[in-house]
């Protein structure tokens, strides 16, 4: 608390902002995995599906925690087109 007081800083700015670190920087492996499959299926699967592919190789990972990653590296999946009659 002593660098608080000669830096002038706020207590409640410094906790606020170590709360704002990436939550995902623990999960490196599985950001590399989803990219892996994301890649490997012709950027066709969505979270549910990768999630599923995820669990499949014994990683035990939560569908909000995929959706999380793969929006903040911004991989959408390939939509397809309707046929029309």
């Amino acid at each position: 608390m002593i660098l608080l007081k000669v830096s002038g800083l706020a207590k409640s700015v410094y906790y606020y902002t170590l709360s704002k670190t990436d939550k995902d920087d623990k999960n490196k492996e599985i950001i590399e995995k989803i990219k892996e499959i994301f890649i490997n299926n012709k950027e066709r699967y969505g979270y549910r599906r990768i999630t599923l592919e995820l669990r499949n190789q014994g990683y035990n990972v939560n569908h909000k925690k995929v959706y999380r990653i793969m929006v903040k590296l911004g991989l959408k999946p390939l939509k397809r087109n309707k046929r029309r009659l």
